[in-house]
């Protein structure tokens, strides 16, 4: 670009513009194991019923036990779990309990064997719905199953990953007038 006061981003950085929200903490279970992995690439695709599409390496332990059982939690953390769930991004679940390392609590879910996590602010029950784009892009669609919610948290400050270590905490809240949204049931 000529004349602008811009410069080249390295496409790997590209990431961190278009973060599509709260990092989120999935956990899986699989022959008596529960692992907890941090994850920031996904997307809702859906209203009702619920779907999500997300990403997950092919590199993590998460992937081959979301990819053998067909389900996951998506917990969602806010800032106060910061440390801990950058802690769970640093450590792999293969050889270390996660729940027990960091000092989450386990919680039985209504649909699904993986456990939730007690200290986040939202829990959601989740099952693979379409596996077409796994073996390509690491793509699973997901339905949420069943949905969990602390109301006693008015405000909660998520975190956003940015890359690289670097993350934005949700703060201030705007509501503008949408006669769009305003058509969906509340």
């Amino acid at each position: 670009m000529t004349g602008a006061k811009k410069r080249v981003l390295p496409l790997a950085q590209v990431y961190g513009l278009l973060e599509p929200g709260p990092v989120v903490l999935v956990t899986t279970a699989r022959a008596g194991r529960a692992n907890i992995m941090p994850m920031s690439w996904h997307t809702m695709m859906e209203f009702e019923p619920p779907i999500v599409g997300c990403v997950i390496s092919s590199q993590n332990h998460t992937f081959e036990m979301l990819r053998a059982t067909g389900e996951c939690g998506i917990n969602v953390p806010t800032v106060e779990l910061a440390k801990k769930l950058v802690g769970c991004g640093n450590t792999t679940g293969e050889r270390v309990d996660k729940f027990k390392q960091f000092g989450l609590t386990p919680m039985a879910a209504a649909a699904i064997k993986a456990p939730l996590i007690a200290e986040c602010y939202a829990n959601l029950e989740c099952q693979v719905v379409d596996r077409t784009l796994v073996d390509r892009y690491n793509f699973f669609v997901l339905e949420v199953v069943k949905a969990w919610i602390d109301l006693r948290q008015k405000r909660p400050r998520t975190i956003h990953h940015q890359g690289e270590g670097v993350f934005l905490v949700a703060g201030r809240t705007i509501k503008l007038p949408s006669p769009k949204t305003s058509l969906l049931p509340t």
